[in-house]
């Protein structure tokens, strides 16, 4: 009998030191699948690769086309005259009155018109740009802000590996007690309940991973079913300095959308107000006259504007209400900018001050509580269920800390939509880094170390 309480001594004993080697270690990524690319050489791919971005150029580069047709001269018309003074009997060649031939129209626009024409095809063009830039950059925060959350997903994969190898060496050790009489049957049963909890987690997580990866490769225009291997690291980034807003309000392609439809509108009111002044048309014909000498008809004619009160001043009304419009659609862009500058600079905030919190504080406290638990259970003093509630609170710590560094992640994924000059591994000086270099294994161990 002492024999065998020695050998279970034992085997408790050699349980514990790997269970400690467990909550220490991570897990064996995948059974060796290659990790995931570079989210930035995804964020390429998909730039270049977006069927929308495509539409996007073509609608580009149809509105440039359109510049220089909208200065262009109206085409000229030719006609053909008869003149005859016996009609219907022909008499060209025969009176001298009687003649036929050619005749060529051109109307003329009034100075300016045609200039200010280009210029409205030019303000269009420019909002097509904008409408371009704009694309680019919300593809790009999608690509970013997905890849951080398959992040978060593969950082919970590798916990819960992690944690199924301790919760196996706690129900092995709850059974080998339970069999000598040293616990109740409840230690067994609620250690298999856990393993049945994380079975479930497991395959939530895997279908949870699925729909990321087919939404990314959505936005990478290629099949719904490729794969995407493990997302071991999130890159380090950072952001522009403080002030936020006056970056977010210098670069955000909304704000200069609506900056360009303003400028086309002043174009449109140029243009209409232009419609005030009267075109001209000019013409010359030849009648021939058979043995006659040919006569030469030289024609120049100018509009009359009569009815300007009733069509080309509710027009410039009309425009006047349109560049209104903009410029109140400018100020709620503007708004809107300043609105999301100050929400994401208080996301990057909170969540920098999380992940310190949670690499300081919670995760080596929870790692200590429930080593604390452990050898109080194996030493026969505490509780198994003490122990259960422990285990779940380091499992859950693990996974926070992943969802925080993927918030955070998300946070400058959607500042560097709006400022072009948040990229990864550009900025130097007063910029600040996400930190997401750091794995979850490396700040528990380092924090409880250096306690």
């Amino acid at each position: 009998m002492e024999t065998r309480l020695e050998h279970i001594k034992a085997f408790i004993l050699t349980a514990a030191l790997v269970a400690a080697q467990a909550i220490a270690q991570p897990a064996v990524q995948n059974g060796g699948t290659p990790p995931a690319p570079p989210v930035e050489d995804l964020v390429a791919a998909a730039l270049e690769a977006s069927p929308s971005l495509a539409a996007a150029r073509f609608r580009l580069a149809a509105a440039r086309e359109a510049i220089t047709a909208a200065g262009a001269l109206p085409n000229p018309m030719v006609e053909v005259m008869l003149q005859d003074v016996s009609f219907p009997k022909y008499t060209v060649g025969t009176m001298e009155m009687s003649m036929i031939g050619p005749e060529v129209r051109q109307e003329i626009p009034y100075p300016g018109k045609r200039r200010a024409a280009s210029d409205v095809a030019r303000a269009d063009a420019e909002i097509r740009a904008q409408e371009l830039d704009l694309l680019r950059r919300q593809l790009a925060a999608e690509v970013r802000s997905l890849y951080g959350r398959v992040y978060a997903l593969d950082q919970e994969r590798e916990a819960l590996s992690a944690a199924r190898e301790l919760l196996d060496l706690l129900a092995t050790t709850a059974a080998t007690r339970y069999s000598v009489g040293q616990t109740e049957q409840e230690a067994v049963i609620k250690a298999q309940l856990e393993a049945t909890r994380l079975e479930e987690r497991s395959d939530d997580l895997e279908a949870e991973r699925a729909a990321l990866v087919a939404a990314l490769n959505g936005a990478l225009d290629r099949s719904g079913a490729a794969s995407l291997g493990p997302v071991t690291a999130l890159p380090t980034v950072t952001v522009p300095a403080d002030p936020w807003e006056d970056a977010v309000l210098g670069s955000s392609a909304a704000v200069a959308e609506r900056r360009a439809e303003v400028a086309a509108a002043e174009r449109r009111l140029d243009l209409s107000r232009t419609a005030l002044k009267p075109d001209f048309t000019t013409g010359a014909a030849v009648g021939l006259r058979g043995g006659f000498d040919p006569v030469v008809t030289l024609r120049f004619g100018i509009e009359l504007p009569l009815w300007r009160n009733k069509k080309e001043r509710p027009l410039i009304r009309a425009a006047e209400h349109e560049l209104e419009t903009a410029r109140a659609e400018l100020r709620t862009a503007e708004a809107a900018a300043r609105s999301d500058a100050a929400r994401l600079r208080a996301d990057w905030e909170r969540t920098g001050k999380q992940i310190v919190r949670y690499r300081e504080a919670v995760l080596p406290q929870s790692s200590s509580a429930i080593d604390a638990a452990r050898s109080s259970y194996l030493a026969g003093r505490g509780d198994f269920s003490t122990v259960v509630e422990d285990f779940r609170t380091w499992l859950e710590a693990r996974s926070e800390l992943a969802r925080r560094e993927a918030d955070r992640f998300a946070t400058w994924a959607e500042l560097s939509a709006l400022v072009e000059t948040a990229l990864p591994d550009h900025n130097t000086g007063s910029a600040q880094p996400i930190g997401s270099d750091v794995s979850i294994e490396e700040a528990a161990s380092g924090s409880r170390g250096g306690r």
